[in-house]
Formats: structure tokens, sequence, C-alpha cells
């Protein structure tokens, strides 16, 4: 028999009630794949978060090893693209949901699912940047596409002290962008200038029903939360501008009007970060070594290990967590 390891193993009963657990787990218990990857770190992204907490219905595979973040070393491959020792990375394909994930100390996976690892980054660095950054830099690319440039004024980052906002800051303002951010906590201003935020604004400006126009503030913007803060920063879009949706923090509903839409052109540009075509992958991810600024990375980046990741979870999905928080799974 092969050697065990730890996992966090969340299950549902008869009655759908929610359990977590840490188990012990062989290579036996794992999910199918064609390539098995000892997982060296990891991360807590808010999805994670509702994965353990169960406050909203991301596992659809019961029971489910959570975790839609890792980068390891591959330690067997039927696969021709990567061989034993490789260093690999992934991000989402309904891993952590639907496949047994990253929170356990073997992962077996699809190879088509995987990618590898920048050079430039340790398997830690690459998971503080994980899926939320990996998303935020998908949400500047889509900007760029639409032909924002630092030069067409400013951006409006909302959920600025989360994980993809903070790494939106920090890639925007290396990027030349004046970005204004939006947070529920005005004492954390001081931390979010020091990623390059030029304003900072009280997410109630944005939080509640607001006019279907407004006054036109800026001409991006990237959105993790929806609901009204969206429609607002929707209503508040310069005439031509784009705004980047991938996120749903204070709702999944859009009480927006088409009037930005259609008297100031703006445009909603919707960002998934789970199903992204692996060449779309690899350019996020080569672009992230070039327009992260490493030191700003690992001054949003907490290090927890395995042991805390349960606590940390529920953190996250309460509000009580700044930037990102890395796993080194070997601590």
């Amino acid at each position: 028999m092969s050697e065990s390891f730890r996992a966090i193993l969340v299950s549902r009963d008869e009655e759908k009630k929610q359990s977590v657990d840490v188990v012990e787990l062989t290579e036996e218990d794992l999910m199918e794949g064609d390539v098995t990857v000892r997982v060296e770190a990891t991360t807590v992204n808010y999805k994670d978060g509702l994965a353990i907490t169960g406050k909203s219905p991301v596992v659809r595979h019961w029971p489910m090893v959570p975790g839609i973040d890792l980068a390891g070393t591959v330690t067997q491959s039927e696969s021709t693209v990567f061989r034993k020792g490789d260093k690999v990375l992934l991000n989402g394909f309904g891993v952590g949901e639907t496949h047994w994930g990253a929170y356990a100390g073997l992962a077996r996976l699809s190879a088509n699912w995987l990618i590898p690892l920048p050079k430039q980054l340790s398997p830690l660095q690459a998971m503080g940047v994980g899926t939320a950054g990996y998303t935020a830099m998908l949400c500047v690319m889509a900007l760029e596409k639409h032909g924002i440039k630092p030069d067409s004024g400013p951006v409006v980052v909302t959920g600025a002290n989360g994980g993809v906002g903070s790494v939106a800051i920090a890639i925007l303002a290396r990027l030349g962008y004046h970005v204004i951010a939006s947070t529920g906590r005005p004492e954390e201003g001081e931390f979010l200038m020091g990623l390059g935020a030029a304003e900072i604004i009280d997410r109630k400006e944005l939080s509640e029903p607001g006019r279907p126009l407004g006054k036109e503030r800026w001409i991006g913007g990237i959105d993790a939360v929806g609901s009204h803060t969206l429609a607002n920063v929707l209503a508040q879009t310069s005439y031509g501008g784009a705004v980047a949706a991938c996120g749903l923090a204070q709702g999944f509903d859009l009480p927006a009007t088409v009037m930005p839409f259609i008297l100031r052109n703006v445009a909603l540009l919707g960002v998934d970060s789970v199903m992204q075509p692996k060449e779309k992958r690899i350019e996020a991810w080569d672009r992230i070594t070039s327009d992260l600024d490493m030191g700003k990375l690992e001054d949003i980046t907490s290090v927890i290990g395995f042991d805390d990741i349960i606590a940390t979870a529920q953190d996250i999905v309460e509000g009580r967590i700044r930037g990102r928080v890395a796993v080194d799974m070997e601590r």
C-alpha cells in the first residue's frame, strides 16, 4: 500500500448537512487523471472559503477535497506533455469543485489542466498570486484589449483589499494607470496607497442603490463585487469605457439599467478564470512575471500552513483577510 498523506475532506450527509474533516488518504483514493502532482503550495481564495464553509453551493461532487489552485512537482505521468520532476501550476478547471483539489499531499489531475510553472516563480510565489491574482491579470488584459490605456483615464478597482483587488491595483499601478481603490476599510488606505492606488473611496459610495447614470468618474473598472457596486461602477464610467467583472462578493444580481450602454457606449466585460484555454493562461502568467512587482506581492501575501486552512477559509468569507494567503504545504 502506498504512503498516506493528509487531506481536507468536505462531506455531506443524507440531510445535506456539510462537515469538514482532516483525513489520511493514499494514492489509491485519488480521482482519475494522467498526472500525479506532489502539492508543494496552494492558496485560500474566496471560492475555497465558500467550499469549506458551505456558504455557497460551490462543491458539486461529494465528498470533495477543496482547493482550486496548486503548484508542485510531477511524481507520476502518463502524459507526453509532462514528465516526472516537472514543476507545474494549476488554476481552476473545476478542481476543488467537481474534482479533488489542492488541500492534500497529492493530487491526480488531467495534463490538459496544467501549465509549466514559470521559471521566475517559486511554487509559493505562484500561490501568492493564485487564482485571484491570475484573474486580476485577465481583467487587466480585457481592459487593454478594449483599448483602455494608462493615458485613457482613471481605473476603479472594487473590493480593493481582497485578493483580486489588491493584485489588480499593483499591476495597474506598475503599468502606469491612475488607480482609484474602493474599500470598506478606510483604515487600510495607507496599505492600498503602498500598492499603487492614487485615490481611495469608501465603498458606501458604490454599494447602495444609485442613479441609472451618474457623473463620469473613470474610464475603466475591475469589479469583484457585483450587485449594486457593479451597477454604480457602470453608471459612473466615462464614454467609451469598459468594466471587467469577475466576482460576486456583494451579490450575483445586477440592478442596473441599459443607460450606460446605450448613452455612453460603455462595455461590460465578463472575465472567467476557470475554463480559460491554455494559451490564454500561459499568456496571463507570463504577464504576471513581468507586470507584477514581486516585492508588492510579498507585501500583500500571508503564508500559512496546512493546519491553518480551515480557519482561514472562515476568515476569508467573513471579510477578515487582507490581500492574498499562500499555503506552504511543506510547513
